[in-house]
């Protein structure tokens, strides 16, 4: 399969080399006629795509002859003719043809694919099915589906390669630039819940309204800095306190359960760990499926913790741009450095999840990139902010992309004189049916009144369910 894997990998990179947006355009309305032609070509060199045709059937279009591949069919007398269609195709430069061929791969290794998943999810993690992404600028991944994501979501939105592929997720490494892609295949069983109601019910909350550290400034080679250094060495109520929240949240029957930015300590992962790994199995039964602990800030990263229900951590994920903010009418950056490492978590029917810590879900073109590269279908955005106003425009750039985003804020993050900011604490931007109120897009966290006085419950979470539309 490995071979199949780079011939698909090098087709993608040769159409994407040489074929422009005018050409994508012409060919999302290619004739019956053509369709017909690349058919017939195709299926005369590489017969095993299709499954024989009845006597006496009529040619239509030919989508419902193509045959899903099994790992039996890859046969060197395949990989040969395969590979002699591509090279005729190529020297005639026959890039109708070409595109029409890796339609019918992408349909052909739906199954193989499906495989290449199950394997997947036995791997702490993993990278792209091929193994010349380096040479041909491409890697492929299988592709996810999503009750929220419509078939056809990018044919209107950009014209490239990736409008005309479905199985395939296609990566390339043009628009990744120097960010370094890891990809977690969640394990079926990890959202129980989801499989049952066809749809994820999410919680957020924004914790408290203290904060458990203080702003240093600094100045280095000519730039302003502030960093973040913590007070408490013991940090045990603040624990407490996150485990409570993911105990609520559990007995809400949540899927996801979301904490803000930088209330995290260096203790909480192994901390929620313990407490999850001491449950017994009826209550262990209740912990969310996924776990987005506060971020914790340490030696200039800004780190984000994902958790799985089991108490395993899956991933770390590095805030990637630092924020910038005015003390006393001077502007300072967050000194944090980035690793560059985007992590992207797939699971069949919820597509693939990004956690973008803060100022990285307000930076155009790391979004595009994120967006043009995985087809994000859930954007999760901890946050630490002194206002909402930005992050709501920035909604908007999902919704052309069929996706859903979570905002988290903490009233922790409220400056006097700026109380006008907060009458929300946090969102759900959803993609909804053309028959539903548009009031339903957006869910309101509005802030609790305590929190403008200083007071803090510590009862805040919220709810929302995102269903397929």
């Amino acid at each position: 399969m490995q071979n199949l894997y780079n011939i698909v990998a090098e087709l993608c990179a040769s159409i994407v080399n040489s074929c422009s947006e005018e050409f994508f355009v012409r060919y999302s309305c290619v004739s019956p006629a053509e369709k017909r032609r690349i058919y017939k070509e195709v299926q005369a060199s590489v017969g095993t795509l299709f499954l024989a045709k009845p006597e006496g059937a009529q040619d239509g279009h030919g989508n419902e002859s193509i045959r899903e591949l099994d790992p039996a069919d890859l046969t060197d007398s395949f990989y040969a003719n395969l590979q002699a269609l591509i090279g005729r195709f190529t020297e005639n430069g026959d890039y109708y043809a070409m595109l029409g061929l890796l339609q019918i791969l992408d349909q052909s290794m739906a199954l193989l694919l499906n495989e290449a998943i199950a394997e997947f999810e036995q791997e702490s993690f993993s990278i792209v099915l091929n193994t010349n992404r380096e040479s041909v600028g491409i890697g492929i991944l299988p592709r996810c589906s999503c009750i929220w994501e419509r078939k056809h979501r990018l044919v209107h939105r950009y014209n490239n390669l990736e409008s005309f592929l479905y199985n395939i997720l296609l990566i390339e490494n043009s628009v990744l630039g120097e960010l370094i892609d890891e990809h977690y295949f969640l394990k079926k069983d990890l959202f129980p819940r989801f499989r049952e109601r066809n749809a994820v019910k999410i919680a957020a909350t924004p914790l408290r309204r203290e904060r458990n550290f203080k702003v240093k400034l600094s100045d280095k080679d000519k730039v302003q800095y502030f960093n973040i250094a913590y007070e408490n060495p013991s940090f045990e109520a603040d624990n407490e306190l996150i485990w409570k929240k993911i105990w609520s949240a559990g007995e809400n029957e949540s899927d996801i359960v979301v904490f803000p930015e930088l209330l995290g300590n260096a203790e909480t992962a192994d901390y929620v760990a313990d407490k999850i790994k001491s449950l017994q199995p009826a209550e262990a039964q209740k912990i969310p499926s996924l776990i987005i602990l506060p971020s914790y800030w340490e030696k200039n990263r800004n780190v984000v913790t994902v958790m799985d229900k089991f108490g395993n951590v899956i991933c770390k994920q590095n805030k990637q741009n630092p924020f910038r903010k005015e003390f006393d009418g001077v502007g300072y950056l967050e000194q944090i450095n980035s690793n560059l490492v985007v992590n992207i978590l797939h699971f069949e029917g919820i597509g693939r999840i990004a956690i973008m810590v803060c100022r990285d879900f307000l930076e155009t073109e790391y979004m595009r990139q994120l967006m043009r590269c995985f087809k994000l279908t859930l954007i999760i955005v901890p946050s630490f902010s002194t206002g909402s106003y930005d992050f709501r425009r920035s909604f908007d750039l999902c919704a052309h992309e069929d996706c859903n985003v979570v905002w988290i804020n903490t009233c922790a993050a409220l400056i006097k004189g700026k109380e006008a900011n907060f009458q929300d604490i946090g969102y759900v931007r959803k993609r909804i049916s053309r028959n539903e109120d548009e009031a339903q897009m957006l869910y309101k966290m509005p802030i609790c009144e305590g929190a403008f006085k200083g007071a803090c419950a510590h009862d805040c979470i919220y709810y929302e369910t995102i269903q397929g539309v």
